[in-house]
């Protein structure tokens, strides 16, 4: 998959196939919060398996039952479609979880 990045308009576009994603500060961001700590870290390593598979890790922080996630590519030195995959993928992957 290509990372290229894409323009501010390209990503206000693409935001609405991501629900409870936005734009931060140059990356995608979302806050998940889970029932407890062990479901939230369940869903960080099912993420990462995701994300090892693609070579294409997340920014995140884990607090109790709460994950903060950013995504940007850092090699495009910005948000590309890559980050967007990502972030749909977080988004099924915690579908039945939250």
């Amino acid at each position: 998959m290509a990372r290229t990045r894409l323009t501010d308009s390209e990503i206000t576009a693409k935001l609405g196939e991501i629900p409870g994603f936005a734009l931060a500060k140059g990356k995608l961001a979302r806050r998940f919060e889970f029932a407890d700590f062990v479901t939230a870290f369940g869903w960080m390593t099912s993420v990462a398996l995701v994300a090892e598979k693609l070579d294409h890790h997340p920014e995140w922080k884990n607090v109790y039952k709460t994950v903060d996630v950013e995504l940007n590519t850092h090699d495009a030195d910005g948000v590309t479609e890559m980050d967007f995959k990502l972030a749909r993928r977080m988004n099924e992957l915690a579908a039945n979880l939250i």
